[in-house]
């Protein structure tokens, strides 16, 4: 008599390993489509111009004045540390546990080492390191960072409506839909809010899921106070990547720079290595200057992950120690 073995579970684990694979290629096929489509621009500018890529290329780096370009660029980095550790810290007290900011900022620094790879994996590593020091479950840090991300979208669409309205007949017509989906997130929040308060849809176990604990603890002061604290970033980078982006001959106000910014923002948050999306973004805005844009887009976006994660590499020590001992 033979032995039949189990196969029912065979086709379920083949789709889910599938769907893994896909998750892990999706960043690279990302960055590969965007690079596809930076490379024939760059070729066809280069091209009208009688040049080769390179030279092309390196062109556009010629009239920056570095030294004035390190001045603005190394602050903000220090500064977005500052203020970006202490909306974390902020988060973590409300919901989780009572730390010191002190204690909070070496592991949202050493995290960014982490954002090389992957913005959603740094946030694990302050999950860990609340699990190792304070107790606290691995999803309730997991529901506060959820939180955050939400709150970063509502932030990111404020301040790109407040952008587009100010510059309605200066900026891109494209843009002009960006109120709209404002519009649309507005009421989506109203019945998130309600929702998530107890005041609509009762009996649904959805608001009961562990992950979702920081929505259900949520009141509108404290979406209202993350935005409040991740203002002055934004208007700091308004003002950098304005500064910035006229050393490598791009010309924009700083009320158009509030508008493109935020957006910009939105592509660096894709996922794929280098910040892809974001550099695709810039050529896009500014299309009759396709070098300048990749070259500045790649110079800052780049710039600013790898010099946050060598801020990190300082506190790495105490950032493991506490997490591993």
């Amino acid at each position: 008599m033979s032995e039949t073995l189990p196969s029912a579970g065979i086709p379920a684990a083949a789709a889910e390993k599938k769907a893994k694979t896909w998750l892990r290629l999706l960043p690279y096929l990302i960055t590969l489509a965007c690079f596809a489509y930076l490379y024939s621009r760059l070729s066809h500018a280069a091209a009208a111009e009688g040049s080769g890529l390179l030279p092309y290329l390196l062109r556009s780096f010629e009239n920056v004045s570095w030294s004035h370009w390190l001045s603005l660029m190394i602050p903000y980095c220090f500064l977005y540390l500052v203020f970006d550790s202490l909306v974390v810290w902020s988060v973590i007290n409300w919901f989780n546990t009572k730390i010191r900011y002190a204690d909070i900022l070496p592991i949202r620094a050493s995290a960014y080492i982490l954002s090389l790879v992957n913005e959603q994996v740094s946030k694990g590593a302050i999950a860990l390191y609340l699990n190792r020091r304070d107790g606290v479950p691995g999803w309730e840090v997991g529901s506060s960072m959820l939180f955050l991300m939400f709150c970063e979208y509502y932030s990111l669409m404020l301040w790109a409506t407040i952008g587009v309205t100010l510059q309605w007949s200066t900026i891109q017509p494209v843009f002009h839909v960006i109120p709209w989906i404002a519009f649309g997130s507005a009421i989506f929040f109203v019945l998130f809010h309600l929702f998530f308060s107890g005041r609509i849809g009762s009996g649904i176990s959805l608001r009961e899921r562990p992950i979702l604990r920081a929505f259900r603890l949520a009141k509108v002061w404290h979406y209202a106070a993350v935005i409040a604290l991740r203002a002055p970033l934004v208007i700091a980078g308004v003002i950098v990547y304005t500064l910035a982006l006229r050393m490598f001959g791009g010309s924009v106000s700083f009320g158009e720079m509030l508008g493109y910014l935020p957006v910009i923002f939105f592509g660096a948050a894709m996922p794929g290595p280098m910040h892809s999306v974001a550099i695709l973004f810039w050529v896009l805005l500014f299309p009759d200057k396709p070098g300048q844009m990749t070259a500045f887009g790649f110079v800052m976006h780049n710039f600013f992950i790898l010099f946050n994660a060598g801020v990190g590499l300082l506190f790495l020590r105490r950032a493991t120690r506490e997490v591993l001992g």
